[in-house]
């Protein structure tokens, strides 16, 4: 079964009490990742979901919310660790495609674990690197699952 890479946006639509539309795709996406085990994250994902949950929404989540969040969603999905290795397909990725650094990172990750598409909204919707494809599942007419 293909996995899909899920970016830390997608994540973060989950807490979106303002587009219910992106919410409901978030929370579609979500549950089948974890049900059907299809969808992976790095700890640069963990990291930037974290954050803005505690320290950056409109209301910041409470410890123990970001906690039970870390442990039901994050943990379950994180699959890729930094290395060496990612950080030199890092650097590649950067050169080669011209994205800044932790957008290439976000791809690395996604490639490293042998992903076939990675979601998010932030890149170059129907972009293919090197067998990835860059898929933004909140455009109009995209199934994400």
């Amino acid at each position: 079964m293909p996995v899909d890479f899920i970016d830390s946006n997608v994540l973060l639509y989950l807490f979106d009490e303002t587009n219910g539309a992106k919410r409901e795709i978030a929370e579609r996406v979500l549950t089948s990742a974890l049900l059907e085990k299809s969808g992976i994250i790095s700890f640069q994902v963990v990291q930037e979901t974290l954050n803005v949950l505690s320290t950056k929404l409109p209301e910041p989540a409470s410890a123990e919310d970001t906690e039970r969040f870390l442990e039901k969603v994050l943990l379950p999905l994180w699959r890729v660790m930094p290395s060496a290795g990612l950080y030199r397909e890092t650097l590649r990725t950067q050169d080669r495609y011209k994205y800044h650094f932790y957008d290439a990172l976000i791809i690395a990750a996604a490639r490293e674990a042998g992903a076939a598409r990675l979601l998010t909204e932030d890149l170059q919707d129907g972009q293919k690197i090197e067998g990835l494809e860059i898929v933004n599942p909140f455009r109009a007419g995209c199934d994400p699952i």
